[in-house]
């Protein structure tokens, strides 16, 4: 596992080894069942602080990306189908709560794709 820290870089630290330690996961250079290494490990080995790296954890676990095993460590997760079922879940809760709105299909489309092109930096 390779993770570089950019100081320089506009997102947060702990939000720059979430997003390296997933894109790695999905990506398939971590393997599903490969051991993480410990928070303090890892915050030692980058020059972070411990709550840093912990708070990036916390995200990758409830993003499904991760799955800590009590004392056995912190293990890259079958993320594909967890990841797909929370989105499923995400997209029905928004479909619902535009309903309710009541905005019309076409604009609720367009707001999911406005928010796709700012995530993903388009």
């Amino acid at each position: 596992m390779s993770l570089k820290i950019h100081i320089d870089d506009s997102a947060p630290p702990y939000e720059q080894v979430r997003a390296q330690i997933s894109e790695q996961a999905l990506s398939g250079v971590l393997p599903v069942g490969y051991r993480l290494p410990t928070v303090r490990g890892l915050a030692e080995s980058l020059g972070l602080a411990v709550n840093t790296v912990a708070k990036a954890y916390r995200a990758l676990e409830s993003d499904g990306v991760i799955e800590t095993r009590g004392r056995n460590g912190t293990f890259v997760a079958a993320a594909g189908s967890a990841a797909e079922r929370q989105a499923a879940a995400a997209a029905q809760e928004y479909a619902e709560r535009v309903r309710r709105l009541g905005l019309a299909e076409e604009e609720a489309s367009a707001a999911v794709r406005d928010a796709l092109r700012a995530a993903y930096g388009e």
